[in-house]
């Protein structure tokens, strides 16, 4: 790459592309979590147990996806998953 202006430096500059590239997945991949979480809500909230088991087993899936690529901590996640679980099940008994 050729030189640039005084104090601009290279490895800043792709530095910086590579953040917003990153932070644009994180925030698709944040939006995916939002919506599996209002699709199990909405499944709750029907009373369709079949419904329910099959879109918690889509949020489990997104929630351990995320975690694994460090979007969001790995204990957030669990903390998620176990009380959308607890939240499936009730309707389920219910």
């Amino acid at each position: 790459m050729a030189k640039l202006k005084t104090g601009r430096h290279t490895s800043a500059i792709k530095a910086s592309r590579q953040a917003e590239r990153r932070a644009q997945h994180n925030r698709g991949v944040r939006k995916v979590l939002k919506q599996v979480t209002k699709d199990l809500a909405e499944a709750v909230k029907s009373g369709d147990s079949a419904k329910t088991v099959q879109t918690y087993g889509k949020m489990s899936s997104a929630w351990d996806k995320a975690a694994k690529k460090g979007v969001v901590h790995w204990k957030t996640a669990a903390r998620k998953k176990s009380r959308l679980a607890k939240l499936a099940l009730s309707a389920k008994k219910s």
